[in-house]
Order: C-alpha cells, then structure tokens, then sequence
C-alpha cells in the first residue's frame, strides 16, 4: 500500500502533539513556570475596592516602576533654553602686564586659592630699570640746577649777574622739573597698580581674593603690552554669570529679577537658580535671540566656566508639578498619572496640564506637591489596569 506525502504529515503532525501533551502531563506546573520564566511566573496585579491596581511585595512589575515626590515649581514661560556659563566679569581679575620683560620666578598654578596682594610671578623688566635710571638722572640734574638758582638769587640785589642770566637760570630749573614729572609720570603708566619692584624685578600680586582659573605665564615666558591672553585669571567661583540665548518671542515676557532653573547634564538630578540681572539689548540677526544675562550663587562650586546647561526662566506667577512626560497617561482628551498610595498600591488620578514641554509637563489642578508620582512604569500600570478591569 502506498502512502502519500499529505499523510506522513499529519502523522508527524500527531506524534508531535503527542509528545507535548505527554511533557505536560510528566513535568509539573512549576516546573514549566521555570522553563518559561527562568523562575516562578510573575505574580498578577488585583483591582483594590478603591480602584487602585494593587502587586505583592516582591512582584517582578515593581522593578518596572519608580515613584518619587515632586513639589511645587514655578512654571518656566517655554521649554528649556541653551545656556553657557561663563566668569562674573564684577569678580574676576585678568591679570597682564603694560611694560616688557621676563618671567623669572612663578609662585601660583591654576587652582591655587590667593588672597589679595598674594605674589603670582616675578618678572625681570629692563623697562623699569631704564625708568628709574632717567628718574633719578631727571630728580640729579634738578636738584644741581635748583642749587644754581639759589646762588643766583642771592647775587641778583647786588646786579652781580644780568637780568637775562637770571631768567635763563630760572628757566633751566623749571625744565628740570618738568623733566622729573615726567620720568614720575612714566614709572606710574607702566606699574599702574603700584606693584612691588626691587631694582628691575616686578612682583606680580593678586588685586583680589580667589582661585587662579587660569594661567599662560610659564618659566623664562617674554611678555609684553598688549598680549592676547593675560599671564593669570583670578576668580571668585562661588559666582558665576549666565548666558542665556533668548527667542526674540519671548523677549517681553522676561524681566529683571526673574528666576531662573539650571540643569546640568553632569548633575541631571540637581536644579540650581539664578537671578536675571540683564535684558539683552541687541538681537542677534542670524539666530533671532538676544542675549539675557543672570547671576548664578555657586555656593557649592559644581558649576563650572563655560559649561554648556538648560536654562528654564520661571514665571512670576503660577506653580505646577514637574512631571516627565513617559508619567503621564493620555486617554483621549484627558490627562492622567498615578499615585502610589501606599507600597506597591497606585491610584490613577486625573489632572490638568499648564503646560507641557518636549521631556517634562507641568501638572496644575490635580496635584499638589505632596504626592508620590509614578515617572517610571505609568504605562505598564495603565495597560495592566485596563487588562485587569475589562475595558478595552
């Protein structure tokens, strides 16, 4: 008897079956949950009297979820806006020279904490040498001509000299000083801070207190007037300034004093504030932004010099619940997220939105800053609701 193709495969079709049937009867059920799960099979979620989807202690879904509570915030007028930090320019010394010379000694390395008057580098400078040479030439041959005059003076009673000769000699002695104003006048526009010389050697010191940030001069370094970047920075790093590129959208909505939320991506879970204390005055023609400055109290120093941030300026008025956007369940028009009541219990509530943005939302009626909110899982939780209550 011949047997066709379309048999022989139901019959391995059948044996097949029959083998899975067969290991079902044999391995027990939790045994399967082992081969499926790699572990018992995840407890499922019960619908509280109140409403709430409720899990047991150590079910695997509540890895899944985070909560945490989020207080009240002022609502920022947009989304966040691209920042820079940059040095308080009202505490910060750049630090150069006005004559030539030679970096002989450095006595200061970034990072180093200076008081005022603290010497930075020593620099050897025949300019100075070369100043109080004419000085005291100039102060020499005054003294020599105002000894002249005084003999003179005393001769002009008795005609012993001419009129003529006596005016010549009182002009030479006014030469004389003007010569020595001058070479005074000379000292004072190359050491305009009165710095501190012996000989021909400048000690370079510190007009402030604060932190070196920066520093080009190095041992045997040439320097003169006029230089591209300063021989020191010295700062105050407890205050910053800064740099906001505000859309000319915006620009009469911001005011002097406004509060300002920075975020940094070195610190994301951090928020700190600043002060606008400047309203850009020209718009930049290519980008359509103007430049809005605000002062930041970097008490703790993490912030750091042209660090790049997210500025969000605050309105005056109005506060809300900042709430990522993966915490909040869309149904339709309305707007929702979930609230764990008590461990491992969420109540989903509805709310309104004031505003939302590209990663975050701002939540206004429905909470009130004391809740503890669901930022991570709100979909899972949604899902397994619906799941659990029938409706489709």
């Amino acid at each position: 008897m011949i047997i066709s193709k379309k048999t022989k495969l139901i019959g391995i079709a059948i044996l097949v079956l029959c083998l899975i049937v067969a290991a079902w009867l044999i391995l027990k059920p939790s045994k399967v949950d082992h081969l499926i799960y790699g572990g018992p099979a995840p407890a499922q979620p019960v619908i509280a009297p109140s409403g709430a989807i409720r899990y047991a202690e150590g079910s695997a879904q509540l890895t899944m979820i985070q909560a945490k509570k989020i207080p009240l915030t002022p609502v920022p007028i947009a989304d966040q806006l691209s920042a820079r930090i940059a040095y308080d320019e009202d505490v910060t010394a750049r630090i150069g020279v006005s004559f030539s010379g030679r970096v002989v000694e450095i006595k200061a390395a970034p990072g180093d904490i200076v008081k005022t008057g603290q010497v930075l580098a020593v620099i050897d400078s025949p300019d100075f040498g070369s100043a109080y040479a004419d000085l005291n030439k100039a102060r020499a041959d005054e003294k020599r001509k105002l000894l002249a005059m005084k003999r003179a003076k005393d001769l002009v009673p008795g005609e012993a000299i001419s009129t003529r000769d006596w005016e010549v000699i009182q002009a030479d002695y006014a030469q004389a000083q003007a010569e020595t104003a001058r070479a005074e006048q000379r000292i004072k526009n190359i050491n305009p801070h009165d710095l501190a010389i012996k000989g021909q050697r400048v000690s370079i010191a510190s007009p402030m207190n604060g932190v070196v940030t920066e520093r080009t001069a190095s041992p045997s370094l040439e320097v003169t007037p006029g230089m591209a970047s300063p021989l020191f920075v010295v700062t105050d790093p407890k205050r910053l300034w800064l740099m906001i590129d505000l859309p000319e959208s915006l620009m009469g909505q911001v005011k002097l004093g406004s509060a300002v939320a920075i975020q940094s991506d070195a610190y994301p879970d951090e928020r700190f504030e600043g002060k606008i204390v400047q309203l850009g005055q020209v718009i930049n023609p290519n980008t359509r932004r103007a430049n809005v400055l605000a002062r930041i109290d970097n008490v703790a120093g993490k912030l750091l010099p042209e660090m790049f941030v997210r500025a969000s300026v605050l309105q005056n008025s109005g506060e809300g619940v900042r709430v990522p956007n993966e915490g909040i369940v869309i149904r339709g028009i309305y707007s929702y997220v979930f609230i764990e009541s008590s461990p491992g219990e969420f109540t989903l509530r509805p709310v309104k939105l004031i505003k939302r943005g590209t990663d975050f939302s701002y939540v206004g009626e429905g909470l009130n800053g004391t809740e503890s909110i669901v930022t991570k899982g709100a979909l899972l939780l949604d899902a397994e609701l619906l799941a659990r209550s029938g409706d489709k």
